[in-house]
C-alpha cells in the first residue's frame, strides 16, 4: 500500500453486551444496538478475536490489524512502530495497534477491579499488556459515582479484612462526577464506574481485568462473577490513595487542553466553534465526538462525524482540517506521547 492511499478512518464498532449495560448506547450515541441492552461500544481495538474493520473508503473490509501488517509505518508513524515492535513486548502482542477506545453505558455498577502493569502482565499465561485508562465523562445521572482508590490510610490488611467481611465499599473513595471530568486510572489503581454513567474511554489494548466485588449480583442463571481477589491484591498500589477528576492544563495547541498526559497515552479536550487543523506530524491521532458534529478533511464516509463516533488519522496524512458544524463540536483527541 503506498502512503498516500490513506485517509481518516472510520470502523465498525463492536458491542460488549455485558449484564451492566443499558440503552444509552442507542438513546444517546445512536448505536444500532438492536433491541437488547449494550454495555460497551468498541470503537477502535486490536485485541485477540476483537478487529476493528474499516467501514469507507478503498480499504473498506480490512482489519486494523491488516492494515498494520500491510502499511504499518503510514498508519502509525516511525515513533509508534518502534514502539509496537519492541521486545519488551510479548512477540504475540507485537504489531498491534497500542490503545482500545470505547464507550460504556453503566446501567448498574461495574464490579470493582484492578488491572495489572505491563510487567505483570507479561507473566500472564498467555501474556498481556498491563492496562492503564481514562476516563471522559459524557454525562452523569444525578447522585452517580465513580470508585477509585482507597480510602486515605487503608492498607492491604484493611483492604483485605473488608473483603473478607463483605464490605468492599466501605473502603473505597467515591466521588460525584459531573459531565466534562477526567478520571485518570493507572494500572494497579482499584475501580468502578458506577451506575448512571456514560463514559468515554482509552486505554492499554488489554482486557486483564482482576475483579474482587460484584455488588452481589448474579446473571440471568443465578451464577455470580468470578473474583480474582489474591491477583488483584497483588497488583494493586495499595500507597496509591483515594483517585479524583483530573486538571486539565493547556495543551501545545491553544485550542486544546490536555486531560491525561501519560507514557500510555496524551488525552487533548476542545470545545470548537471555529476549524482547526491537526496530524500531520507523523503520528497517529484518535478523534472521538463527544457533542455536536464535525466534518472531517479527506473523510470518504462524506458525512460529519457526530456524538459517539471515532475517526483514525493515519500518522502519514498532512495537516487534517476538522470543521465543527453551526452548534459546535466536543472532541477528544488521542495519541502516543512523545
Amino acid at each position: 500500500m503506498n502512503a498516500s492511499q490513506l485517509y481518516p478512518l472510520r470502523f465498525q464498532p463492536i458491542f460488549q453486551r455485558y449484564l451492566w449495560g443499558g440503552r444509552r448506547l442507542a438513546e444517546v450515541l445512536n448505536k444500532s444496538i438492536g433491541n437488547d441492552s449494550a454495555a460497551e461500544s468498541w470503537e477502535i481495538v486490536d485485541h485477540d478475536q476483537y478487529q476493528s474493520v474499516v467501514t469507507h473508503g478503498t480499504e473498506a473490509g480490512k482489519s486494523l490489524r491488516e492494515l498494520i501488517a500491510e502499511s504499518g509505518l503510514a498508519l502509525l508513524g516511525d515513533a509508534a512502530l518502534e514502539k509496537i515492535s519492541s521486545d519488551k513486548i510479548p512477540p504475540h502482542l507485537r504489531q498491534r495497534f497500542p490503545l482500545l477506545l470505547k464507550f460504556l453505558d453503566a446501567n448498574q455498577h461495574l464490579s470493582v477491579q484492578v488491572h495489572p502493569d505491563d510487567a505483570f502482565g507479561a507473566t500472564l499465561s498467555p501474556p498481556d499488556l498491563g492496562k492503564t485508562e481514562a476516563w471522559y465523562v459524557m454525562h452523569a445521572d444525578p447522585g452517580a459515582k465513580i470508585f477509585a482508590g482507597l480510602k486515605p490510610g487503608i492498607n492491604q490488611a484493611a483492604f483485605e479484612s473488608a473483603v473478607a467481611r463483605g464490605t468492599t465499599e466501605s473502603v473505597l473513595h467515591s466521588f460525584e462526577p459531573k459531565a466534562g471530568d477526567c478520571v485518570f486510572i493507572p494500572a494497579g489503581t482499584m475501580h468502578a464506574i458506577g451506575a448512571g454513567l456514560l463514559i468515554a474511554e482509552i486505554q492499554q489494548a488489554s482486557n486483564t481485568t482482576f475483579r474482587v466485588y460484584d455488588w452481589g449480583r448474579v446473571d440471568k442463571d443465578g451464577k455470580s462473577r468470578p473474583l480474582h481477589i489474591e491477583q488483584a491484591i497483588t497488583v494493586n498500589d495499595f500507597s496509591r490513595g483515594p483517585v479524583s477528576a483530573s486538571a486539565a492544563s493547556p495543551a501545545s495547541d491553544p485550542n486544546w487542553q490536555t486531560i491525561v498526559n501519560c507514557d500510555k497515552f496524551v488525552m487533548n479536550k476542545a470545545s470548537l466553534t471555529s476549524a482547526v487543523s491537526v496530524a500531520g506530524d507523523n503520528r497517529f491521532h484518535i478523534i472521538a465526538c463527544t457533542r455536536g458534529e464535525v466534518s472531517i478533511e479527506n473523510d470518504p464516509s462524506g458525512v460529519p462525524l457526530t456524538i459517539g463516533q471515532t475517526v483514525l488519522l493515519p500518522a502519514s496524512l498532512g495537516a487534517t482540517k476538522l470543521c465543527p458544524g453551526t452548534e459546535g463540536a466536543e472532541l477528544l483527541e488521542i495519541h502516543l506521547p512523545d
